[in-house]
């Protein structure tokens, strides 16, 4: 198979795309670095499309590998032949190929394996043969009976030579994709409750059926974790003559044979014991592998648009961990996420203490000039922010406050990171000072928590935790590259994410920054204990220095572009002042007018022509002098700020709300509408039109307008439509 040409194909790429972008990642090179630095050789492709094709390589890499591996251990067999090597070379799938290396793998002992044993192989290929038209099976059996092969009468060698005949049928690669193809098109995914009694968050599963072709991917996940936990039985299901008809079609070639009905026999018991078994394992696999793959991208979706929410900058923040027995748990943060006050408050039960929870409030206000309130939505949530809007309103505050997802954060305030970061301070605090910064800045305070913790999936520990992990991961990834890093001020977890760096490196970073008072130029990263320069080649542009010695340090400028952009720069008048000043914005008018004679897209033409570099990698040089460091998470729509409160009694129906929308997944959108419980936007709620998925219409993060469907205090459920 030749990889780069399927590569071109299944991605829609010119085949010098696929070369040059296998090259670049067969050297070492990050996905973020490519991406961003590597355009003129990708043709500009993106990270999520580099990081899809890295995958795909790496399965067809996988594929390629074992055909060669199965090629060998049957030729070592010596029963290898031509087609049968051509079969496995042209095969496109893992599954092909292990269908065709079954009949030569070796197996444990099997019916077949002992009948053959017994010498009834030779019976099994005269009935095999179906030439025998006259007498009976019993006279062709006679010869094979031997007391001493433990062959004690005709119809034991009859039986022995239909068991290697069964599992010769169920070895027939074509014959078993065939089977496979059917199951999968004409049956059905049956479940029933395993006690039907028994009340469960499964019981629309309890004698339920769906046609496998049609099955969504979250109830096949649902339906795994129903599983999983004992609460049902689940089957493929299919009328068994439909496949045996099937099998007789395919195997039985002479209807006057007098085996015929020993072969129907065979053929029954084949698909019985030895096909059927498998093909539903392999179904229910590839129905569990579809789901999982669209609920990860779901996620790692999700996860994105979380990560890239705006940050709230240079607002001071009172960030409250809510509680009952145990109060509130306060943390006072400057507006660059720094600690300077922490307390306790006890607006909630048992307590209830409102009246000392407002004088605590105002004291930290007045003493730090803060600006927002952040509480947690967890438990006492509802509670907490009851008594903090009152106090705004009541004593005209100019404060606003905020709700803050706080998945995860008692994760990473008991986690080995929090105590290195903070031994000081207790996991309360800790858990508090993480809801402030996840304001503040969403990005650097959540690369601290695994992303499976943070509130955005779907089913996502019964995911294949390797794939979730590596996706995630790369999303993580290619989030904090986009945004880039502040040099001096950025922590290890949010370094180890940086293209090239590792945690050992990240930490070695802050140590050096810490023994130096900091870094002047970003030419001091090779000073960095095991950051090389493939290292540094890697991470060096998604890095910034504020304030250096060097100007383009505080860009996204690469290092090997400086001699190029300040050729550039010297070319059309730009000096380092203007970078450091905020950008110059005229930059195109002014290398128009280095080439009067040419229109707009010649003069960049011809200007990197003389620099010597790429037209992509000029126009990304020109777009970061006008905005040097510029954030793209600005360009997101910004953080909702409250100053009322609704509780579930408040709401009804057909009342319309703006809401923030905290999750999406297969089957609609959960949106905040200000009371404790998210509500449900289902998939036929999202838009008039119709919606595949609910991620073509709405993203994590979105501000939202909702009318109320209904409401159900018992089931603390919310139900909601954006058809308004």
């Amino acid at each position: 198979m030749d990889i780069n040409k399927k590569l071109a194909g299944e991605f829609g790429l010119k085949a010098g795309q696929v070369e040059k972008t296998i090259e670049l990642i067969d050297e070492g090179n990050t996905v973020p670095f490519i991406a961003r630095y590597r355009k003129e050789a990708t043709g500009g492709l993106t990270d999520v499309t580099l990081r899809e094709l890295d995958e795909r390589l790496a399965y067809l890499r996988n594929l390629e590998a074992r055909k060669e591996e199965v090629i060998n251990l049957i030729e070592e067999q010596g029963k290898l032949t031509e087609d049968l090597k051509s079969e496995i070379e042209k095969a496109e799938v893992l599954q092909r190929v292990e269908d065709l290396y079954k009949p030569y793998k070796k197996k444990k002992a099997t019916r077949a394996s002992k009948a053959k044993e017994r010498g009834l192989e030779p019976l099994a290929m005269i009935m095999i043969a179906q030439q025998a038209e006259s007498g009976a099976p019993e006279d062709y059996a006679r010869d094979f009976v031997d007391p001493e092969k433990e062959v004690g009468s005709e119809a034991e060698a009859l039986a022995g030579a239909c068991d290697i005949i069964a599992e010769m049928i169920s070895e027939d690669a074509d014959l078993i994709d065939e089977i496979r193809d059917k199951t999968y098109s004409a049956g059905l995914v049956v479940t029933e409750a395993t006690d039907p009694e028994e009340k469960s968050v499964y019981d629309m599963y309890y004698g339920s059926s769906e046609a496998v072709s049609k099955i969504p991917n979250h109830r096949v996940l649902a339906i795994n974790r129903g599983e999983k936990e004992k609460m049902l039985k689940v089957k493929v299901d299919i009328d068994d003559e439909v496949i045996t008809d099937l099998i007789a079609k395919e195997q039985l070639r002479n209807p006057r044979c007098i085996f015929e009905e020993l072969l129907r026999d065979t053929i029954a018991d084949s698909y019985k014991r030895l096909i059927a078994p498998s093909v539903e394992r392999e179904i229910r696999n590839t129905l569990t592998e579809r789901a999982q793959a669209e609920a990860i991208k779901v996620f790692a979706k999700n996860t994105e648009n979380l990560l890239m929410v705006p940050p709230v900058k240079n607002k001071k923040v009172i960030s409250i961990d809510p509680g009952y027995r145990t109060g509130c748990k306060v943390a006072v943060l400057t507006g660059t996420g720094k600690l300077v006050d922490y307390t306790t408050i006890y607006p909630t039960p048992p307590k209830s203490d409102i009246a000392g929870t407002e004088q605590t409030l105002k004291k930290l206000i007045a003493k730090h000039g803060c600006d927002v309130i952040v509480i947690g939505n967890g438990t006492a949530s509802r509670e907490t922010e009851e008594v903090v809007a009152d106090f705004i309103r009541n004593n005209k505050l100019d404060v606003q406050y905020t709700i803050v997802n706080e998945a995860g954060a008692s994760v990473y305030s008991a986690s080995k990171l929090a105590a290195e970061e903070y031994p000081d301070l207790d996991v309360t605090t800790r858990g508090a000072m993480s809801l402030g910064r996840r304001l503040q800045d969403p990005l650097a305070e959540l690369v601290k928590i695994d992303p499976k913790h943070i509130g955005v999936g779907q089913y996502q520990h019964d995911m294949n935790q390797k794939n979730l992990d590596t996706a995630l991961g790369g999303v993580v990834e290619n989030c904090v590259n986009r945004v880039g890093v502040d040099l001096n001020t950025a922590s290890p977890s949010l370094l180890s994410y940086v293209a090239g760096i590792n945690m050992a490196i990240a930490k070695n970073i802050v140590a050096y920054r810490e023994e130096k008072g900091g870094f002047n130029s970003r030419k001091e990263l090779l000073k960095v204990a095991k950051l090389g320069p493939k290292a540094f080649e890697q991470c060096a542009g998604f890095l910034r220095i504020r304030g250096g010695k060097e100007a383009l340090d505080g860009t996204a400028v690469h290092p090997e572009s400086y001699k190029a952009c300040k050729a550039m720069m010297d070319k059309i008048g730009v000096v380092p002042e203007d970078i450091s000043e905020g950008g110059a914005g005229d930059i195109d008018e002014k290398i128009f007018q280095a080439y009067p004679a040419l229109k707009q897209s010649e003069s960049l033409d011809k200007m990197a022509a003389e620099l010597g570099i790429g037209k992509p990698t000029l126009s990304d040089i020109i777009e970061e002098l006008k905005k040097p460091g510029r954030d793209p998470r600005d360009e997101a729509p910004p953080v909702v700020f409250r100053n009322d409160v609704k509780s579930f009694e408040d709401l009804e129906e057909g009342m319309e709300l703006t809401g923030t929308v905290r999750n999406v997944v297969d089957f609609g959108a959960f949106v905040d509408i200000g009371v404790k419980q998210d509500g449900l936007v289902h998939v036929s709620q999202l838009s008039r039109k119709y919606v595949n998925h609910p991620m073509d219409v709405v993203s994590v993060g979105d501000t939202v307008k909702v009318k109320i469907l209904s409401v159900d205090p018992d089931k603390q459920k919310i139900s909601l439509t954006m058809i308004i």
